[in-house]
């Protein structure tokens, strides 16, 4: 059954709770209506992963729940859409820490306990890097710690001993995360230092550095550092632990694929919303957030209605939040603090559908890293490094039988890369890149694309922003750099932007990029607004 044949049963219950009341507009003579004032105890702007998830575990807490989002349908970028006989995957490639039915990840668990159904299956290649050039080298790491560690001593047989502590760093990782959840994020800091020494290492450097310090051969570190595109910033800059994490989920469950795709899962949380008495209103565009006499956000306005609530959890990008809060409601230090921060990567896709089989065409991996240097650039024509997957591999069914669809992905890193773009050359810009990576992509891999392309699209940054209105395009909220990395963002998160209240969710919250981490950013969210109005209610308890 294709997978939007579910969208039906998403949109639930779309009716006005009880509560709600008619106020007429100001200029009723004009607009010849009324508008209607909603009563909450939570409303979620935007169902991207974060937002499902943060009204997943809302509804499910019996709060009175309302998701907005101004699309007709939910995921954000966790969608897919329809090309002649394809549905494509609009950008999930994989999640990590999935796990498998007999031995769950933390996603797969998270899942089970919203109560969705969707069935997520599991690769074990985890993926092929092909380096070109001086030094440059072809490999496939796999899925498992005795797999892992066999697949990677291939290519650095020099490596054993390094595996041996990133084992130990690993473990004692995990311990840590334990020991900190189970005192509720307020750990004893010299029982940290003792006992979990090399956690607070991992946390206070860099990928590249700690590598280095665990003396990895270069090729071993050059091959260990190929995810740092899913977190969208270089090894030199991004925080060990927080890689490490990444890494360790991939190792243990191996990647995990949506049996239906993203949209799938997207639908899956849409039903467990309406299922609990949550309410989603599609087509439904915040346009304003509604602050109180106090200068404590209130709700929000949508379509010229109000929707009032006593939590509101955003996972739509705060600058975008600072747009919709006026000028004498998000605070000069707000201000300051989103001037700070940089936009994260965008990207082009390249989606092809092609009239014959994985196996035809002789594509046997599911993901390939194919990498010319860090960077593309329109100004020398260099590729750069971008991701080819098939999902036929982890996923036979993804396309119609005799068929496979093939998704290219291209980071884009600033403006430079699209500075000659006009609306005039739009067209031929997409066209001209598209030939581009997919001729590389032939030649690198060995495999025939043009001759079997049924299908193709192509989106860039400029699409991106249309649909879910991201400043840039970017698809990765704010870099996680060294100045402002995940570990500097929960341990000052009293210090981070704050709109009066309003907590935020998604790939640019403190947790960073990735679909697993927006998951996990909306649970986060929703613990946060419990534990808030959980304070309120024991001060109105002691007033009375």
């Amino acid at each position: 059954m294709p997978v939007r044949s579910r969208l039906k049963s998403a949109y639930g219950k779309n009716i006005a709770p009880p509560e709600a009341s008619f106020i007429p507009l100001e200029d009723k003579r004009r607009s010849g209506r009324y508008h209607m004032v909603y009563e909450y105890d939570a409303v979620v702007v935007g169902a991207g992963n974060g937002g499902l998830a943060a009204a997943s575990r809302l509804s499910a807490a019996g709060l009175r729940t309302v998701l907005l989002e101004k699309h007709n349908l939910p995921g954000g970028v966790a969608t897919s859409f329809v090309r002649g006989r394809f549905e494509f995957e609009a950008s999930l490639h994989e999640l990590c820490d999935v796990g498998t039915p007999e031995e769950p990840g933390s996603i797969r668990k998270m899942f089970s306990g919203f109560g969705s159904d969707e069935v997520m299956l599991n690769e074990k290649n985890l993926f092929r890097a092909i380096v070109t050039g001086e030094n440059g080298y072809d490999v496939t790491l796999s899925a498992g710690r005795k797999e892992f560690r066999e697949s990677l001593l291939r290519i650095s047989p020099g490596s054993g001993k390094s595996l041996d502590l990133l084992d130990r760093i690993l473990a004692r990782n995990r311990r840590a995360l334990e020991y900190n959840e189970k005192k509720g994020g307020k750990p004893n800091r010299l029982l940290m230092l003792l006992r979990y020494r090399m956690f607070l290492i991992s946390a206070s450097h860099t990928l590249e550095e700690l590598l280095k310090s665990m003396k990895f051969p270069a090729e071993a570190r050059r091959v260990l550092e190929t995810y740092w595109l899913y977190l969208g910033v270089p090894a030199d800059e991004i925080n060990a632990f927080h890689y490490f994490q990444m890494l360790s989920g991939y190792i243990d469950g191996g990647a995990g694929v949506p049996r239906l795709k993203s949209y799938g899962l997207s639908l899956s949380l849409a039903d467990v919303i309406t299922k609990n008495g949550g309410d989603i209103r599609y087509n439904t565009e915040v346009s304003e957030v509604i602050y109180g006499s106090d200068g404590k956000v209130a709700g929000v306005k949508a379509g010229g209605d109000e929707y009032r609530a006593r939590k509101v959890i955003s996972n739509v990008i705060p600058h975008n939040v600072m747009e919709m809060s006026g000028n004498g409601n998000a605070s000069e230090r707000d201000r300051k603090l989103l001037n700070a921060k940089e936009f994260g990567l965008s990207f082009v896709c390249i989606y092809l559908g092609l009239d014959m089989s994985a196996g035809e065409l002789g594509i046997k991996d599911y993901s390939v890293f194919i990498s010319h240097g860090e960077k593309a650039s329109s100004e020398d024509d260099s590729l750069g490094t971008y991701v080819v997957n098939c999902l036929n591999i982890a996923n036979p069914g993804a396309s119609p039988e005799g068929t496979c669809t093939l998704f290219i992905t291209v980071p884009v890193y600033d403006d430079s890369f699209m500075k000659d773009v006009t609306p005039e050359n739009y067209r031929k810009f997409k066209s001209d890149t598209a030939e581009k990576y997919i001729s590389d992509c032939e030649s690198v891999c060995g495999i025939s694309i043009k001759d079997h392309i049924e299908e193709i699209s192509v989106a860039t940054p400029e699409t991106f922003a249309r649909y879910f209105s991201a400043p840039n395009g970017t698809a990765y909220g704010y870099i996680l750099s060294k100045k402002d990395g995940i570990m500097s963002r929960i341990l000052g998160g009293d210090k981070e932007f704050d709109f009066g209240g309003v907590i935020f969710c998604g790939g640019h919250s403190e947790t960073g990029i990735g679909f697993g981490v927006s998951y996990t950013s909306g649970v986060s969210a929703t613990e946060k607004a419990l534990a808030m109005l959980g304070k309120e209610e024991d001060g109105i308890e002691k007033k009375d």
